[in-house]
């Protein structure tokens, strides 16, 4: 994974004037899944106005079910409530994981900010287990910043 790389890619998408948000947030997800060789579902949660939940929006990879997550349930739903990153090397060791599919075997999520508020994450499956380092944090915090400023 080239993150030089990869980062100009993401700030080429978000200051493409001829993009709306919305496709600025789809060619990254595509960039990101075409680019890595294990983000085999690459996809952006946000919160669902005033409820407690995520609702999907954005994604590369297989269609999901999880089309709306209630805040606490699952990694995401973890995620929208500690505002933190959570990265688990193996699903199969999380008592509060809710299964994408059986390819899944491990997970990353990264919240996005605007304004020190919580709106929303980059979601990663991967089918290897234990894939994402402190480079994967590092690439994901740089996007889940640049798509705040689509906000």
């Amino acid at each position: 994974m080239n993150i030089t790389l990869l980062k100009n890619n993401i700030s080429a998408i978000i200051n493409d004037v001829n993009l709306k948000s919305n496709e600025k947030r789809q060619q990254i997800c595509d960039v990101l899944r075409a680019n890595v060789s294990y983000y085999d579902w690459v996809g952006f949660y946000f919160k669902n106005g005033t409820k407690n939940e995520l609702k999907l929006a954005e994604f590369s990879g297989k269609p999901t079910s999880h089309k709306i997550i209630p805040f606490g349930k699952g990694i995401c739903g973890q995620v929208a409530l500690s505002n933190q990153n959570f990265v688990v090397p193996n699903v199969q060791e999380q008592d509060n994981y809710i299964s994408c599919g059986i390819d899944v075997k491990s997970e990353i999520v990264i919240p996005i900010f605007v304004n020190n508020k919580n709106i929303g994450q980059i979601d990663i499956d991967s089918h290897q287990v234990n894939p994402f380092s402190k480079n994967d944090e590092i690439l994901l915090e740089y996007v889940c910043e640049k798509v705040a400023t689509l906000f």
